[in-house]
């Protein structure tokens, strides 16, 4: 079985329209979508998420954020998919992030920053769970 992460489009991603730009660009590297849905996170699912950052400074601004509007969750395969989409993305920081990365063509701050995804496999089987189901993936 290829390897598996979560990727979601945040608040303002969806906000802007970027959901097929994003999507599109995955496909286009040979990735297979094999779960897909929107969603409004609430507080408890943003606190599982993010629980490493609930005790920082900057937290609640981005709660607020995360909370402030739709995001499209998706789980995506393919050989070191990881990798491969932390590459895709670009840098976290928006300022640092290369033109023809997600996160460098459209990000506008480090907070609204387009996308989320998995930082390793480990935290990817932890974050697919808490958004989707087992019966809501294919294959």
């Amino acid at each position: 079985m290829k390897e598996r992460t979560l990727l979601f489009i945040k608040p303002d991603g969806v906000r802007r329209g970027l959901v097929g730009e994003v999507i599109s660009r995955l496909e286009h590297r040979g990735l297979r979508l094999v779960g897909l849905k929107m969603l409004r996170m609430n507080r408890d699912l943003a606190h599982r998420h993010y629980e490493e950052h609930v005790n920082k400074p900057f937290y609640p601004g981005l709660e607020e954020f995360i909370l402030s509007g739709p995001i499209v969750a998706m789980v995506v395969e393919g050989d070191d998919v990881v990798e491969m989409t932390r590459t895709m993305m670009g840098k976290t920081k928006h300022t640092e992030a290369v033109p023809g990365t997600i996160r460098g063509d459209f990000a506008f701050s480090t907070t609204q920053n387009i996308i989320h995804g998995s930082d390793s496999p480990a935290r990817a089987q932890v974050e697919i769970a808490n958004f989707f189901k087992e019966d809501e993936l294919i294959g």
